[in-house]
């Protein structure tokens, strides 16, 4: 983004005016102590007036003509007065605005009663020189000869009436605040000016830029126009404005270009400033200038037929007469401009049609005025030329009405205010009683003494509703209420430009928000005659962030998707937030929502099929226990304790039942109950098992001599080992609930996307002690089993059960990494999988051959067949 315009200085020239005067304060001030000086003027500055004497008299600068010509200076021979050319209707009517005031209130019984109030007007040319010279006319008078240079008595003016220029009205306000000469302008807006350190003496009628820019602002928020390019003048005014309007759009969107106008009418200049409005992407442009500047740059734009431009116009400009021709309706037509409030002024018209000229010197704008609107020449200015004679009587009413035309009085009615203003300030100061007075001993002001500074101080205080409703006052930095309207440039029946309201900006409204617009009533100039699209980069839409292009201003940017976890719910979001740890983003990324809950359920097919297989090994092991006991009196089932039998069956059966407590949302009895019951039934199972096996090796032992060992291990003997082999775990488990259960946790850091239901083993040491436990038994029982397995018995069980341990073994063994490994469900499904194959395991390993023998080789299942040797092939 193009960083802010410093306003240019201009030393030289404040230098020199602050020189000029503090050498006419020390030379007069001398000059007081020497009687009888009289000193003559060495000339006169050829300046266009109007004047009207009166007790008091009020000056007043206009811009009635805009443009100005000074001749080549060739240092020999005394140089030619400037010459202000290109006359301006509405800038002369504004000074018939105050010579109506002025007698309005002459006629006002109850204002100013028995005082006359005089006006002297100069033309200031829109020049600065010419400008500075009028105002130190109007306080200096403009008499040939002084013979009172002690400054005593009254003054020429004890207030003036503009200037319209901000530039003009910085240097005059600089001078006449020295002199507390109070200067009240109906158009310079400046923010400037409302420093009271610099400009003591300056009040306005016009709100100041800042509330201007506010305005702005507000319109091309209100359209979303957030890429735009601004043109200024070169004077205080335009780049003071740019100044804020750069620090105010700073928070809304970009400046795309910049460009000055130049002083000089360049229109090499000129040209490169439209190239630059030609080449620019911004379809938005805002304009801080007078009409003597805009000119030359619309001559540019008719040339190039710059169109499809959407032009926000100053109140500089956005009233003016100049550009209301219909060639320029396809170029500035839908303009949207701030304009000054519209006012009502009864009589004025039938004043401006009364106005007649007059021979007297002092008056000769009235006699400029008619012969440039009547194409004529007064006798005495002709000089011999062929121009047709002014007879002082022509219509007005004949002519181009610009300067009748009183039906959208806007800057005349700030002129109508500023008159009143001062008389009114004037008029409290004559009525001040003697006593209380405000100035030093209590005293008032005399009617033959009056100083500006007695007027000033009356003046900062002013407060009155004029005619028309519309309340008058000064804030403490001397500027008035800020209210404007919002005009739009429009075709009119002829063909020609008209600038109707279609809104307001009152900065009275209470809120953020005091723009008003009738969006219905605005013609856009553009093919859609819909608002223009004004952005360097469409707006991110929502679920995407805002990242800056290197070396580009911030309004022109990439949209970048939000990441896995984060959205944005707004358009042109500058960054993506974080969802709530229990939420997640969506596919669009412009919302959270909860993160699915992730456990294995029973509804899902992968809790069906290990539900169904987990019931299933239920089934079988009832199934074998069904069997057994109905051939409980075989050998085969007798051969290795039925009960131990019984008992590994019900075990396996427990173990198939607790991989059932695995699936299921976890809670707090479930995850409890099932690392439990886990723990408890293979250590029953394992339990057994190992039973049987010592059963085994020491049936063996009991077939050598003299070897009674098994008739210290019986039956309530192996019963007991179970029983305490099982209590051992049990007392495990006891101590592991009564430290740190398990719990169920909603795990969030696994998987960013989704909350895992799991339950967590509370503690580790428990837990391990659990399985070390069960693979203590299982290593154990290995271990008897595979020394057993090559005793010479025709049915030796400790061959199945080296088996069964050795799938038991490799089966939990390779769980461990496929647990560690797997996500989300699928670690409960592993842990599942390794219960069920495992008890799959030692129930096809033990008993299916056994059942083999019961149901398809009975002739087997004699004690004849298992207690006999294998036949010894010789």
């Amino acid at each position: 983004m193009c960083s802010p315009v410093q306003p240019q200085k201009r030393p030289l020239l404040r230098l020199y005016l602050v020189m000029s005067v503090v050498w006419m304060i020390t030379f007069f001030s001398y000059s007081a102590t020497v009687p009888n000086i009289t000193c003559h003027q060495w000339g006169k500055f050829r300046l266009n007036r109007m004047y009207r004497p009166g007790d008091v008299v009020f000056g007043g600068l206009f811009e009635m003509h805009i443009l100005t010509v000074f001749p080549e200076m060739s240092f020999t021979s005394e140089p030619e007065k400037p010459r202000c050319e290109r006359f301006y209707p509405t800038g002369f009517q504004f000074a018939q605005v105050m010579a109506f005031a002025i007698e309005e209130i002459n006629r006002d019984p109850s204002l100013l009663p028995n005082i006359t109030l005089g006006y002297h007007l100069f033309d200031n040319c829109v020049h600065l020189a010419v400008a500075f010279r009028a105002a130190m006319a109007l306080i200096s008078d403009t008499d040939s000869t002084f013979s009172d240079l002690g400054c005593t008595g009254q003054p020429p003016v004890l207030g003036i009436v503009g200037d319209p220029g901000s530039t003009q009205s910085i240097s005059i306000s600089r001078v006449l605040g020295l002199f507390r000469v109070p200067l009240v302008s109906y158009f310079a807006t400046c923010s400037c000016l409302s420093n009271k350190r610099e400009y003591p003496s300056f009040f306005r009628t016009i709100p100041s830029d800042v509330f201007q820019v506010k305005a702005m602002i507000q319109i091309l928020q209100r359209y979303h126009w957030t890429w735009v390019g601004l043109v200024v003048s070169d004077d205080d005014y335009g780049l003071y404005a740019a100044r804020t309007f750069h620090e105010q759009m700073s928070h809304f969107g970009c400046v795309a270009f910049h460009e000055t106008l130049p002083r000089d009418n360049s229109r090499v200049e000129v040209r490169r400033i439209v190239s630059t409005i030609l080449r620019s992407t911004a379809r938005v442009i805002v304009v801080f200038c007078s009409t003597p500047y805009l000119l030359p740059l619309a001559d540019e734009l008719i040339t190039q037929q710059v169109k499809e431009r959407q032009w926000i116009a100053s109140e500089g400009w956005s009233t003016s007469s100049a550009f209301r021709t219909g060639q320029l309706l396809p170029i500035l037509g839908g303009t949207l401009g701030i304009a000054i409030r519209r006012g009502e002024i009864s009589g004025l018209h039938e004043f401006l049609l009364r106005l007649r000229p007059d021979s007297r010197p002092d008056n000769n704008m009235v006699s400029l005025f008619w012969e440039e609107t009547f194409g004529c020449q007064f006798q005495e200015q002709k000089a011999g030329n062929d121009s047709q004679t002014c007879t002082g009587q022509e219509d007005l009413e004949t002519v181009d009405p610009v300067y009748s035309d009183v039906s959208d009085i806007r800057g005349g009615y700030n002129v109508y205010k500023a008159v009143y203003a001062l008389a009114h300030a004037l008029h409290n100061l004559l009525s001040c009683e003697q006593g209380k007075g405000p100035f030093a001993g209590n005293t008032c002001a005399e009617l033959h003494t009056l100083q500006p500074w007695q007027l000033l101080y009356y003046l900062e205080r002013v407060n009155f509703t004029t005619h028309y409703r519309d309340r008058v006052s000064f804030d403490e930095n001397g500027d008035a209420l800020a209210i404007y309207d919002v005009l739009n440039w429009q075709a009119a029946p002829d063909g020609t430009i008209q600038a109707v309201t279609v809104g307001t900006y009152d900065e009275a409204i209470p809120g953020t928000d005091k723009l008003t617009l009738d969006s219905d009533r605005i013609f856009w100039n553009f093919k859609s005659n819909t608002p223009p699209r004004s952005v360097c980069s469409e707006p991110c839409p929502p679920g995407t962030r805002r990242t800056p292009r290197k070396g580009e201003p911030v309004c022109c940017f990439d949209c970048l998707p939000c990441a896995d976890g984060e959205i944005s719910n707004t358009t042109d979001s500058s960054e993506c937030y974080r969802c709530l740890p229990d939420f997640w983003s969506n596919e669009a990324r412009d919302s959270c929502e909860p993160k699915p809950v992730e456990f294995l359920s029973f509804e899902e097919p992968l809790g069906v099929c290990l539900t169904v297989t987990s019931l299933l090994g239920v089934c079988v092991c009832l199934t074998v226990l069904s069997v057994f006991a109905r051939h409980r009196s075989t050998p085969v089932v007798r051969a290795n304790n039925s009960e131990l039998s019984f008992l590994l069956l019900l075990a396996l059966a427990l173990c198939f039942l607790c991989a059932v407590l695995f699936i299921g949302q976890p809670q707090q009895w479930t995850c409890q109950l099932r690392h439990v019951v886990f723990g408890l039934a293979f250590a029953l199972c394992i339990s057994c098992i190992l039973v049987k096996t010592i059963v085994v090796v020491m049936a063996f032992r009991a077939t050598l001599p003299d070897n009674n060992v098994m008739k210290w291990f019986g039956a309530a003997q192996q019963r007991g080992t179970v029983v305490v082999f099982t209590a051992v775990q049990a007392s495990i488990c006891v101590v592991w609930l009564t430290t740190a259960p398990p719990t169920p946790y909603r795990n969030t850091h696994y998987q960013n996307s989704r909350i895992i239901w799991e339950c967590t083993v509370g503690s580790v040491v428990g837990f391990s002690c659990v399985l070390g436990y069960i693979g203590l038994l299982a290593a154990v029982c290995f271990l008897l089993a595979f020394l057993a397995r090559k005793l010479p018995d025709n049915f030796n069980e400790a061959k199945f059960i080296t088996f069964s341990m050795l799938i038991f073994c490799a089966v939990w063994i390779t769980f461990v990494p496929a647990y560690v490994s797997s996500p989300g469900k699928y670690t409960v499904a592993v842990e599942i999988f390794a219960i069920l194959a495992s008890s799959f395991g030692l129930l096809v390993a033990i008993f299916v051959p056994k059942l083999y023998i019961i149901l398809l080789k009975p002739e087997k299942n004699t004690k004849k067949a298992i207690m006999g040797r294998p036949t010894s092939k010789k």
